[in-house]
Order: structure tokens, then sequence, then C-alpha cells
């Protein structure tokens, strides 16, 4: 049965989509409104929180200050190259950043791959959790975000990675 549930966040509303199963919830999706390949709700997902209760207090202690890492079970989902690279997502420390180039590096992958890899942490879908707002372009910009590079901000300058600007 998948059990799915908006919250309130910083971000604005997070969609939580997730697999009950006997052995307990998997997430499956967390996502914004506005977000490019965000599954919209279907019929059929069950709506409520209680299933999805520790994700929703683990990301409002991320929210608090109070949690740097998740402990939630998801599916990994993806193609085989997919995987590779969000596995090397959830090795990006909190607070840190790093470029598409270093993640190529790290992959063992030569750096025209960076292509490949940009769209394998677009297709990421679990926001937040596989942390794909920790990378940035080489020269410091804000490169793509599923979720809005004004949302990346926040994460980062959150995070302590970008110095708040003030306007």
């Amino acid at each position: 049965m998948t059990a799915c549930t908006t919250i309130t966040s910083p971000l604005g509303d997070l969609l939580l989509v997730g697999e009950e199963s006997v052995d307990g919830l998997t997430l499956t999706s967390l996502s914004m409104p506005g977000q490019k390949n965000a599954p919209p709700p279907r019929p059929g997902w069950r709506r409520t929180t209680k299933p999805l209760a520790d994700v929703i207090r683990q990301l409002e202690a991320y929210f608090a200050g109070e949690l740097t890492s998740f402990d939630i079970p998801f599916t990994s989902g993806g193609t085989d190259f997919q995987q590779r690279v969000w596995r090397a997502l959830e090795e990006i420390p909190y607070g840190t950043t790093t470029t598409y180039g270093a993640l190529c590096a790290q992959l063992e992958l030569p750096r025209e791959r960076s292509q490949a890899v940009g769209a394998a942490i677009g297709a990421n879908p679990l926001l937040l959790v596989r942390p794909c707002h920790r990378v940035i372009g080489a020269d410091g910009t804000m490169r793509g975000y599923a979720g809005g590079v004004e949302r990346k901000m926040h994460l980062l300058t959150h995070e302590g990675a970008l110095q708040p600007t003030l306007i």
C-alpha cells in the first residue's frame, strides 16, 4: 500500500510518499511543488501521516537545526548509473558542497560525463534525504536543482555551507 502526506516546511509544502509493508515504511519519494519530475498524488494512494511519522519527525529536526543526517529507509530505484551517483550524493557531509567534476572524479568517470552525472542528480526522487542540493558548479555557482535554485540556496545557507546574503 502506498502512503502519502503533505507537510509544511521552510521550503514550502513537501510531498512524502512511501510503501508500507509488514517491515514498516520505505520512502519512495520526497518532492516539492513545482519540482521537475515530481510525482503527483495518485488515486489509490492512502493519505495518512501515521506510517510517515518518523520521516516527518526527522525532517522537522533537520529544519530545526537538530539533525544533520537522516536515518530513513528508502528505495534505491533508478538505473545502475543513477544508483552509483546517488550513493555518492549520500556521502557528501552536511554543511559542505562538492562539484559535478569532483563527483565524476570520485566515481572514476571522465570529466566529460559531468552532464550525465548532472542528469542522474536531477532524477533523484528523494530531495533532502539524498542531498543533491550539495552539488554546485565548479565556479561556485548554484546550478540546477529540481526544487529550484532559491530552495537550494536556502538549504545550503541552513546547513552553513553558504553565507546568508543581505539584501
